[in-house]
């Protein structure tokens, strides 16, 4: 009797703990040491097609799909944050120097974190077509593309990279996915993302964190799904974006991966029915800089239509400095990652279930 009493007070105080806890989060402060305690964490993947074998048709291949991986804190937030990286999945789990990254930073906010491969990237990568790969010696023009200096090795003065940290940079350079960025795998991407939008299983609130090409790619899900699942898009520095066919924009020439893509204006105004979208841009951007004008192109016609978007130039607008490519694994990346909670505080998007 005793046992069963002192279990009665040990669960009370447990349960006081966490509503103290929560309480406090919810009053916008953290403990940087609060423990990552998980519900459940795994993986799927999720559309594609299974395609038989020309020679022997009792033979099937089973490809084009992606592969989401989640964690699901112990006590969730209703908002689920889906991460689309444009090189790997490796940009969200560390910062440059190998510190804290986003994945955990959102999963000790208590935010639902999902990783996504979409088809033939990463851990997705067994397509339906042949595909080719031969080495193309990036690793010097990530530095100009990812905004470290205006030519590799000359870093911006004040660049939020650890600059004399020969193993940040081997780390940064070497962490990729072979990358298709081509029309077609845009739209093969962006079929299979709008399949798990509307499937639930991300959640019936879901924003999409992306970065270069995958903000295009998190614009065009939004277009094709069928569901009111996505409830927010932050996209760091996008390369491509959405324009109605009313508009009098020309679509990108030729295959060009990054657009302009022109949709119908009644599919275009799916991305105003989204309650909050956020187009960011680091340092060392002039206005005439061609995806920056388009996102701000972009923004207004999705808010003339009645949505909420927003165009912020981190270092102008907020004061931030030397933010390159990818903030969320930038040396400041913990003002990154308390952006982007008032987002969704703001929003109304984080809320517990």
């Amino acid at each position: 009797m005793l046992g069963n009493t002192n279990s009665r007070h040990l669960v009370g105080l447990v349960l006081a703990a966490l509503a103290s806890q929560a309480s406090t989060e919810d009053a916008g402060h953290r403990g940087p040491d609060k423990p990552i305690m998980l519900r459940q964490s795994g993986g799927f993947t999720i559309g594609g097609k299974i395609i038989p074998n020309p020679l022997n048709p009792n033979m099937t291949l089973s490809c084009d799909h992606g592969y989401m991986e989640y964690f699901t804190p112990w006590r969730p937030r209703k908002t689920s944050i889906v991460m689309w990286h444009s090189s790997s999945t490796q940009s969200f789990q560390n910062r440059w120097d190998g510190g804290e990254g986003f994945k955990d930073k959102f999963l000790r906010r208590d935010y639902p974190v999902f990783l996504w491969d979409g088809p033939r990237v990463g851990r997705a990568n067994w397509a339906c077509n042949a595909t080719y790969y031969a080495p193309d010696y990036r690793d010097q023009g990530n530095f100009a593309a990812w905004n470290f200096g205006p030519r590799y090795p000359e870093w911006w003065p004040d660049v939020q990279f650890p600059t004399e940290n020969e193993y940040a940079w081997q780390q940064a350079t070497s962490s990729r996915y072979v990358e298709y960025d081509t029309a077609a795998n845009i739209h093969l991407e962006t079929d299979a993302a709008a399949i798990a939008a509307d499937s639930g299983k991300l959640g019936k609130s879901i924003v999409y964190l992306g970065n270069s090409a995958s903000g295009l790619r998190a614009q065009m899900t939004a277009v094709k799904s069928n569901t009111t699942n996505i409830k927010g898009i932050v996209c760091y520095e996008g390369y491509g974006y959405i324009f109605p066919d009313n508009a009098g924009v020309e679509p990108g020439p030729g295959l060009n991966p990054f657009g302009p893509y022109v949709v119908p204006l009644e599919d275009f105004k799916k991305l105003a029915k989204i309650p909050a979208i956020q187009f960011l841009w680091g340092d060392h951007r002039d206005e005439s800089y061609s995806f920056l004008n388009q996102s701000r192109q972009a923004a207004a016609l999705i808010n003339k239509y009645g949505g909420n978007a927003q165009v912020i130039k981190l270092g102008e607008d907020l004061g931030w400095k030397g933010t390159t490519h990818i903030a969320f694994a930038d040396m400041h990346n913990d003002k990154a990652a308390d952006l982007l909670e008032k987002f969704l505080r703001k929003n109304g998007l984080s809320h517990y279930e």
